[in-house]
């Protein structure tokens, strides 16, 4: 697992000379601007509706009227919460969405390694990729809110949840990870042949996933480069896979 996770990190070298190199700078273009919106809607929700949510939550609790500075801390934490489910919504929207784009990516990096060695595989269309990930994404979703739910409750365990923010995270970066090595397995695998895939690798998507988290902690850069690197570093490993020593 500790070896995977660290191969998946080291993938992230030479990503933007990769992209570079072969141009795939054009195919970003719209997941870059479908990952600004995104985070843009969300941070506009946590700001438009922290506070009606705190007026909402006092309401609930007869007579009770907080000092200014109670307020502030409610509203601050109500925008925490939004922007927290925020994050994991947006991972998967964005992946989701641009499925259909990074597909040509993921497709061209192959054959740049594999040359004429290039395996035959699955050819699909806009609308099958962009299926393809949606439904990938879904339940990746559905499997990672079922996790998070009790990681969080068990943050309130005296000395345990020390650790549930780093479980937290993995578990994150797990699904962000799964995304990103979609994009390649969709032309080689069936949608359950490729979870099975990912499921026997989870170190690698972890590692990948990592990074993925890491930026989007970065304001407005890392949302524009989190999809590029993330996709390339991600594609650059599954095609390890499938093809060994290639």
């Amino acid at each position: 697992m500790i070896k995977n996770i660290l191969t998946g990190l080291k993938a992230y070298a030479d990503s933007f000379g990769l992209i570079s190199k072969l141009r795939l700078w054009k195919y970003f273009v719209i997941p870059i601007l479908i990952s600004l919106a995104t985070a843009m809607i969300i941070g506009a929700s946590a700001y438009a509706f922290s506070d009606n949510i705190t007026d909402y939550l006092t309401g609930l609790i007869p007579g009770w009227d907080p000092p200014n500075w109670v307020r502030s801390i409610e509203i601050f934490l109500i925008g925490l919460i939004i922007v927290a489910v925020g994050l994991i919504l947006y991972k998967h929207i964005v992946m989701a969405l641009s499925a259909p784009f990074m597909s040509p990516v993921s497709e061209k990096i192959e054959h740049h390694y594999l040359g004429e060695k290039h395996s035959h595989h699955r050819v699909t269309n806009f609308s099958q990729q962009l299926w393809r990930g949606i439904r990938i994404n879904v339940r990746n979703l559905a499997k990672e809110l079922l996790l998070t739910v009790p990681i969080l409750l068990m943050g309130f365990i005296p000395v345990i949840g020390i650790f549930s923010t780093v479980l937290l995270f993995f578990v994150q970066a797990y699904y962000a990870g799964f995304g990103n090595m979609d994009y390649t397995l969709e032309r080689h695998f069936s949608y359950k042949e490729s979870i099975q895939f990912v499921s026997k690798r989870k170190g690698l998507a972890i590692g990948n996933g990592i990074i993925f988290m890491l930026l989007l902690l970065i304001p407005v850069i890392g949302i524009i480069f989190v999809l590029p690197v993330s996709v390339v570093s991600a594609t650059k490993v599954t095609i390890n896979e499938l093809h060994p020593g290639s």
